[in-house]
């Protein structure tokens, strides 16, 4: 003990009492394995199964080769099992917040990690280093920093990202989606549209609309169904489309044979005239979607299937092919570790053991997670599986939350790069978030595909008497009705139906 003037120092022990929450390596590996898609997931378990000699798989592989003596007795391993008392038990374990798991991240990384539970509608990066682990066949090496992403964008992330902004309602954005994931590596739009009107429960009419606005996306050219449609649009961009060069691509065919006189012929005009045409038609892109990265063709398996219950309702299941069925070999546990020697060898037994019952209980309690929200989603939208894309109910992250007692964050990594089958086709299951209008009194939000429709109506009964309806008006028009909406929704909706402003609309009327 010091003493010095009037102070005193000196040593003491204190007990204090407190609450913490400490996130483990394993209990981050479990939360992050909700965002690998099934792909992905595979690959990370195959590099396990190579780095940890007390894995193996179900069927007595450990790492790809056979060893049935391990696999003998199913009482020697802790099997992955889907009995009902451990539900709580798996919510509990993998319902964690962003902010509690990533307590010593920078404020960029937990923005990134944010933003993603925000942005239903929107192809969100998710967790850095996590959303492309499967590309690298195991853990991301550095943990926590960044890593850079040099991979090209392709040409359906590259359309996803013009539907997200071309201001188009929740069911028509969940068209277009279905559009664009029809669009071949050339840019080419493949299957008929009479089959995706009948698959999402809606008219012909309106799908050739959406494409129709889907016809306006870069690069130009992109979604048709034909090289002469593809032209066309080339064309009509640069104002170059007229009867001779109509003419000139319903003969593309004598063009091929290098028929011109015939192809003269056909489309009236001289031997000058042609030449010019064809060197136009030259200058054009016959594959506007050859200029953007592309990846291995992958057929998208879903994760969840949904079946009609012929008792009533839907049945949900899980597809239990993605799902890796793993075990830990304690037989071969007990005989490595008891020939252990050194310190540092038992330590790589136990750490090996404690890594392979925690992945195994990791991969059931995602299993079960997968299973608890979709079967919540599909409970939300039962109506767009019974009727079709026009009952699509607003919905967001925190009402399946809720529902369920889990975080957003785990709803939102549960979502990402998840598909569901349904009997109107596969889906990827953010494609249920649709967003919602606020009621002005309180009531029930209405859905923005609704709204919509209306603005559409009331600009449609404009009379020709000059009284045009201003985005001002029919905002408090709306608000009348009970639906609160902003003036900049207004002419967001409008401009999207393509539909003037008030002051070109009154001209159009007064030229008749």
């Amino acid at each position: 003990m010091i003493c010095g003037g009037n102070t005193l120092l000196g040593q003491r022990l204190e007990i204090r009492q407190g609450q913490g929450l400490v996130i483990t390596p394993q209990l981050q590996q479990a939360i992050k394995l909700l965002q690998l898609s099934n792909i992905e997931l595979d690959a990370f378990v195959e590099a396990e199964l190579e780095r940890n000699p007390l894995l193996q798989r179900e069927d007595g592989e450990p790492g790809g080769e056979a060893d049935a003596p391990a696999a003998a007795e199913s009482h020697d391993a802790a099997e992955m099992t889907f009995d009902e008392g451990r539900v709580q038990e798996a919510d509990r374990t993998l319902d964690a917040r962003s902010d509690d798991v990533y307590g010593d991240a920078s404020p960029g990384e937990r923005t990134s990690d944010r933003m993603e539970d925000v942005g239903v509608g929107e192809a969100q990066p998710g967790l850095t280093d996590w959303s492309r682990a499967g590309s690298g066949g195991g853990l991301p090496d550095g943990e926590g920093r960044e890593q850079p992403d040099s991979r090209e964008a392709t040409l359906w992330e590259h359309l996803q990202a013009q539907a997200s902004q071309a201001g188009l309602s929740s069911s028509d954005h969940a068209i277009a989606l279905t559009l664009i994931d029809g669009v071949d590596e050339g840019g080419y739009l493949r299957g008929e549209l009479t089959e995706i009107a009948d698959r999402l429960g809606i008219a012909l009419e309106r799908v050739e609309a959406v494409l129709a606005v889907c016809h306006g996306f870069e690069p130009t050219g992109v979604m048709a169904r034909s090289v002469p449609e593809c032209l066309k649009l080339q064309l009509v961009e640069r104002n170059r489309f007229d009867p001779a060069m109509a003419c000139l691509l319903d003969n593309l065919d004598l063009l091929a044979k290098r028929d011109l006189s015939g192809l003269r012929r056909a489309c009236g005009v001289d031997s000058e005239d042609m030449a010019e045409m064809i060197a136009e038609l030259k200058a054009l892109t016959p594959r506007p979607g050859a200029g953007f990265g592309g990846e291995p063709a992958q057929t998208v398996i879903p994760d969840v299937h949904v079946r009609a219950d012929p008792a009533g309702g839907w049945k949900v299941e899980l597809n239990t092919d993605t799902l890796p069925r793993l075990i830990m070999d304690k037989r071969y546990h007990g005989v490595v570790a008891a020939g252990s020697r050194s310190a540092v060898e038992k330590t790589f037994v136990a750490d090996c053991a404690a890594q392979a019952s925690w992945l195994v209980k990791s991969l059931d309690q995602r299993a079960r997670t997968i299973l608890k929200v979709s079967s919540e989603i599909v409970r939300q939208q039962d109506a767009f599986l019974a009727f079709g894309v026009e009952f699509l109910r607003p919905l967001n992250l925190k009402t399946v939350a809720d529902a369920i007692g889990m975080h957003e964050s785990t709803v939102s990594r549960v979502t990402s790069n998840k598909y569901v089958s349904t009997p109107r086709g596969v889906f990827e299951l953010k494609f249920f978030f649709t967003a919602a209008i606020q009621s002005s009194d309180g009531g029930a939000t209405h859905s923005a595909e609704a709204v919509r429709h209306r603005i559409k109506a009331m600009i449609d009964g404009e009379g020709r008497d000059g009284d045009v309806l201003s985005d001002d008006r029919i905002v408090e028009i709306l608000k009348e009705t009970g639906i609160d909406i902003a003036r900049r929704t207004v002419a967001k909706y409008r401009e999207a139906l393509r539909i003037p402003s008030s002051v070109e609309r009154k001209r159009m009327l007064k030229t008749g």
